[in-house]
């Protein structure tokens, strides 16, 4: 039993998910002292309140705290924000680097009639039986 726990923490997944929560957790600091030390003020200086959460109004004595809901909406714009910019944006870079597509390969071609791929020497197309005589075509992979 311990043998196969063992298995099981040592997987590629539970590593990985494991890895990303301590990121997630790392960020979601970052994220916030950076809303509290320096967004919160830019908001304080233009609209005179560094903090919402005061903000309340009462009906038949129940109490609604949107100002709380102002917090979270700006905190949560801005952990998306971060996590747009900063982890998103940077990744579909690299992917985009490394993800070129091969040249096309010479030896096939498509058929113009069922767009098939065929040998690029053929003249009838095996799938659809056209003749492919001095029809020109276009090479894919």
């Amino acid at each position: 039993m311990l043998k196969d726990f063992k298995a099981f923490l040592l997987r590629g997944n539970a590593v990985d998910l494991a890895v990303g929560i301590v990121v997630a957790v790392a960020f979601g600091a970052v994220v916030k002292a950076l809303i509290d030390d320096l967004i919160m003020p830019i908001i304080a200086a233009i609209i005179g309140k560094p903090d919402f959460s005061s903000l309340l109004f009462t009906i038949h004595n129940g109490q609604f705290m949107y100002g709380a809901f102002i917090n979270a909406v700006i905190y949560f714009i801005s952990v998306a924000a971060g996590v747009f910019f900063f982890v998103v944006q940077p990744m579909n870079k690299i992917i985009a680097r490394y993800s070129k597509e091969p040249p096309p390969d010479p030896s096939v071609k498509k058929c113009p009639e069922c767009l098939s791929t065929i040998p690029a020497e053929a003249r009838k197309c095996a799938f659809c039986a056209s003749s492919l005589g001095s029809v020109t075509v276009q090479e894919t992979v």
